[in-house]
This record gives C-alpha cells, structure tokens and sequence, in this order.
C-alpha cells in the first residue's frame, strides 16, 4: 500500500489529506489531515485499506511532504561502506546519530531552497523509515513490527555549515532543504533496491539500500534505546557514496539544476535547485 500527503486549495487557502494511490489513482482517507495524523491511530492501516473519499488523479497532483510534521527526524551518518570510505573515515562501532527539523522537510516535487548563505550545497540520497508503533528499548527481532513502511528522501547538505565545528546539525537542517516522499510504501511491500541521485540527468550516486552496516532494524532498537520512538517519527538511514563533497574537484549544487533521487520499489524525487529570496 502507498500513502501520500495531498495539498488540496480549498478557496484561498492550502488544506492537506492523507490519500491511498491505486495506480493512477488518490483516494481521500477521509478524516486525516496527512500520513503523519493517520499513523497516530493504531487502525492506520486498515482505515487506509477501506478509505473510499473523494479521489483525485495522480498525474499533476500537489504533493507534501509524506510526513510533514514528524514529531522526530533523526539521521544516521556513515552508515555505507562506499560513503564511508570516500570520506576517510572508519566503519564505525556505533551508530552516528543527529537531528533534523520538520521545517527543513519539502514535498517531492517542490523547489529546493538554495540559501544566499552558503555555496557548498550537496546530495545525500537515503532510505527513510516512517514508524508505525510507539515503543521504547524495542528488540531488534521486534523492530520490524514497529515499522509503518519506507520512503525516499535527501538529506541536502551545507557543507561549509556542517563542518564548522565537529557537531553537523548546523549544516543539515537548513529550511526548505530536504525532498521527503513520494509516499510511504508499507513494510510489506518494499525488501530494498538500488538507490540512485542524479544531478541534471547525471548519475551521482547508484548503491542497493541494503548495503549498509547497520540495517533498520538494528537502527530503530538502538535509537528506541535512547528515546521513544513514536507514530510519524522518521529515521533517515544515511547516504552512499557519490556525494558531491567528496569528488575532485568538489561538485555542489547550482540554481536550476534539477535533483532526482530515486529509490526502486519507492519512487523518485524531482527537486528544482531554486535560489532563496
């Protein structure tokens, strides 16, 4: 089942609706503002399965964020061997962890801000897992129970903010930065595929998503070790290699570049690289 977060014009204002795609096809499920409110009640999936709104097409369809406002986005760094080499480091013991803010977070096909700040602006395509059940310390045998499903995302950095000092968070939550969606394909439908980023039709980054050193299973008991893990809260799994940072010479993002990222099972991000007012 696909999920997606619809913006609707109701008048002179901008309302959302969580929808279910059937092909070509969004269905209203009605009651819900977005994926994030629908996966708050514990019958999310089989309200979504018997939703029967009001439908619209998918062709041209106004999309959010699949989750625009996740109580939690939390990101993992030098998680692929690929990346990790590229960027000198060592495979790490442990996870690395930072945060993200939902105003960072732009709908699939909306225009990437480019700040007037910095101009070391880079690609990080990742595999985002949505969860679907609260829990705390949750085991890694049970952690898959606790996954609502994934989705596609790109983990746009500063990098001239980024290393600033040895803590990231400044370079990776810019506003209006990171393409979340198209939809949230439950658990039961997606076991992994390639994972591509191009950058005017120039292919950037191509890994399987499931070449990593630690899986989302293993993520989400961890990170539930620490804090609680809720309905809506997303975890951004890390980027492969291919970044723009690590090239010689280094390559970053310009005004009108288009950035896809496409993730096979899941479904592409189509982000116009926009300069900020």
């Amino acid at each position: 089942m696909k999920l997606l977060t619809l913006r609707l014009s109701q008048g002179a204002e901008t309302v959302t609706k969580a929808v279910r795609q059937d092909g070509d096809t969004l269905t209203e499920i009605d009651g819900f503002s977005d994926v994030g409110a629908l996966l708050k009640d514990s019958n999310w999936e089989a309200i979504a399965q018997a939703a029967s709104g009001a439908t619209h097409p998918l062709e041209g369809a106004d999309l959010d964020a699949v989750v625009p406002a996740p109580g939690k986005i939390i990101c993992v760094g030098h998680n692929y061997r690929n990346h990790i080499k590229e960027m000198g480091r060592e495979v790490p013991e442990y996870p690395t962890l930072f945060a993200k803010y939902a105003e960072s977070l732009i709908g699939p096909n909306d225009d990437l801000a480019l700040p007037q700040e910095s101009d070391t602006v880079d690609w990080e395509s990742e595999l985002a897992v949505v969860i679907g059940k609260k829990g705390r310390r949750i085991s890694e045998a049970d952690a898959a129970d606790h996954i609502a499903g994934y989705a596609v995302l790109n983990d746009v950095s500063m990098r001239d903010y980024q290393f600033r000092t040895i803590q990231w968070l400044q370079g990776k939550t810019w506003e209006k930065s990171t393409p979340f969606g198209p939809a949230l394909v439950t658990k039961d439908e997606f076991s992994g595929g390639l994972m591509t980023t191009a950058v005017d039709g120039e292919v950037q980054q191509s890994t399987p998503t499931n070449d990593v050193v630690f899986t989302p299973e293993f993520l989400v008991s961890y990170i539930s070790t620490i804090i609680t893990l809720n309905p809506g809260d997303v975890i951004a799994t890390g980027t492969p290699g291919g970044v723009g940072h690590a090239q010689d010479p280094k390559r970053y993002l310009q005004e009108g570049q288009l950035l896809v990222t496409t993730i096979e099972g899941l479904g592409q991000l189509n982000n116009r690289v926009v300069k900020e007012a």
